[in-house]
């Protein structure tokens, strides 16, 4: 499956902004199931500065500084991705639980050094015994890793209502669990917090969705989403994906943009500005199958 991706971000301030530096992961990651065929990036006003690396995560990154006074910031990609997943892993293939975490307790082998630091606690993801009763009622003992994280999956899925209103980007994880409504962004906190709190390795996976309209209505250009779901490490399968929002295991409509230990490290757009007073942000995403 082949999407043409187009993901426009505009800042509108108050007030002037007379300098501006920014770091954007917009840029979707090349994985075994996803290959990356073309990629632009566009910012208005022109940058002073640009230059693009990859951060500690493998993730694409594009490093901007803006040094005129200005009103408005434009960032528009275009990105085309192919999607080659195949079928998703067999449950009955993944280990018992109990192994998994068993291969994260002192002494770890090299094997498993680079998901060994996905179970840790990190700034807006934090494990508690509260979440990790929760998540046994997804692994009692003996239970497959994978479909221990499937049925958690379910279980956020129905126990937590998407409520756009409910929630900012700052919520913390604790409120979220009192409230038992959130987005996306949280829920893949709340999956990987409740893996975590059992000492398997889970990390937050960021990209797109495309969204299909009701039945007899055409598509609407602009409004598909960007989203977050969570993967957990499986010995011998390596990383799957679980998408709590929607109950699904991701396959041919999730794009992976970027990855880390939470939101914190794969914000699209972040910066620090002088000037500019209150702003409003603006985000349009277009996933259009070819």
């Amino acid at each position: 499956m082949t999407y043409n991706i187009t993901h426009r971000t505009l800042y509108e301030y108050a007030a002037p902004v007379a300098v501006s530096h920014h770091v954007a992961r917009l840029e979707p990651r090349a994985t075994h199931s996803q290959s990356r065929e073309n990629f632009t990036l566009k910012i208005f006003p022109e940058p002073t500065l640009r230059k693009s690396r990859q951060d500690y995560f493998g993730n694409p990154l594009c490093f901007f500084s803006i040094q005129e006074i200005h009103r408005k910031l434009e960032i528009i990609t275009h990105s085309r991705v192919t999607l080659n997943s195949g079928k998703p892993p067999v449950t009955e293939t993944s280990l018992a639980w109990e192994k998994v975490a068993a291969m994260f307790r002192d002494p770890v082998s090299p094997d498993v050094v680079g998901p060994y630091q996905f179970v840790f606690d990190s700034p807006q993801v934090r494990a508690s015994f509260e979440l990790a009763d929760y998540a046994r009622q997804s692994f009692p003992d003996g239970t497959l890793v994978l479909a221990g994280a499937s049925d958690l999956t379910r279980r956020i899925f129905t126990d937590f209502k998407y409520d756009p209103k409910a929630t900012t980007v700052a919520t913390p994880l604790e409120e979220v669990w009192e409230k038992r409504r959130g987005v996306c962004q949280d829920f893949a906190h709340l999956g990987i917090a409740c893996l975590r709190s059992l000492g398997l390795p889970a990390r937050y996976v960021s990209g797109y969705l495309r969204t299909r309209p009701p039945q007899g209505q055409p598509r609407l250009v602009g409004v598909d989403a960007s989203h977050a779901w969570f993967a957990i490490y499986c010995h011998g399968v390596g990383w799957v994906d679980f998408d709590p929002t929607n109950n699904v295991q991701p396959a041919d409509e999730h794009i992976t943009v970027a990855y880390g230990r939470d939101f914190g490290d794969v914000s699209p757009v972040a910066g620090i500005l002088t000037g500019g007073g209150e702003h409003e942000v603006k985000v349009s995403v277009d996933v259009a199958e070819v």
